[in-house]
């Protein structure tokens, strides 16, 4: 994405993220996916409406930030699929698409990233960016005894799995899984622990305990110290 008139360490940061999720593009096509990055510092992360302009005014600052740069990630997902979008307000703490527009939003340590579905797809959407690594301790909050292996083994690159990986791939299955016709009940999962990671297809398959046939398969790409996770659709049985 342009970097014009950003701070040299942020316009970096946002440029390396930006570099590290470019190749991955064709796979996300041709899921039915695109994708948008957006800095909390973008002088283009402004509101695109009285609605955005509203919610944006009671929040603290650097949420504010978060939420605009977040509109702006989502906007220039669904523009990457061919969709134009103006404002996007809020429904609770959820983002309110207009008809025929659906996106997932992320953001962390100043950047947002968007993933939003072409038209005519059904694709379930769920994006996570982790730009903060865990620490390893963290590992009880998120796995359960029968998924500890993933920490010895392989994942995206030659590293084994990490507690931030998982997580991430996690938390993106997470907002998968609550939206869309086939949604979870709000109550069905009360941790990360109730959904299940196995290795698969180059990524990760993350299924509810209660109900593995709502499997999803999730795209795991290393960014700097940190990992951008992203649900590609149904895993299968």
């Amino acid at each position: 994405m342009p970097a014009g008139g950003l701070s040299g360490a942020k316009a970096r940061q946002s440029i390396d993220v930006a570099a590290r999720l470019l190749p991955r593009r064709p796979t996300w096509a041709a899921a039915g996916l695109g994708l948008g990055v957006a800095l909390t510092s973008d002088p283009r992360a402004v509101p695109a409406g009285p609605a955005e302009e509203a919610a944006a005014a009671v929040m603290p600052s650097r949420r504010r930030g978060e939420f605009l740069a977040g509109r702006l990630a989502a906007r220039r997902a669904l523009h990457a699929v061919g969709l134009d979008c103006g404002e996007i307000p809020r429904a609770g703490r959820l983002p309110a698409f207009p008809p025929g527009r659906a996106a997932s939003i992320t953001h962390s340590a100043g950047v947002a990233v968007a993933v939003a579905r072409a038209p005519g797809r059904n694709t379930p959407l769920g994006c996570d960016l982790e730009l903060r690594p865990l620490p390893s301790r963290a590992a009880r909050l998120v796995l359960c005894e029968d998924e500890e292996e993933l920490l010895r083994i392989p994942g995206p690159g030659t590293m084994p799995w990490s507690v931030t990986s998982l997580f991430s791939a996690k938390e993106a299955a997470w907002k998968a899984l609550h939206t869309g016709p086939r949604a979870l009940p709000a109550d069905a999962l009360s941790s990360l622990r109730d959904l299940r990671a196995h290795p698969f297809a180059c990524g990760l398959r993350i299924e509810p305990r209660s109900d593995p046939v709502l499997a999803v398969h999730v795209d795991v790409v290393p960014v700097g110290a940190g990992v951008f996770s992203t649900v590609l659709g149904r895993a299968g049985p």
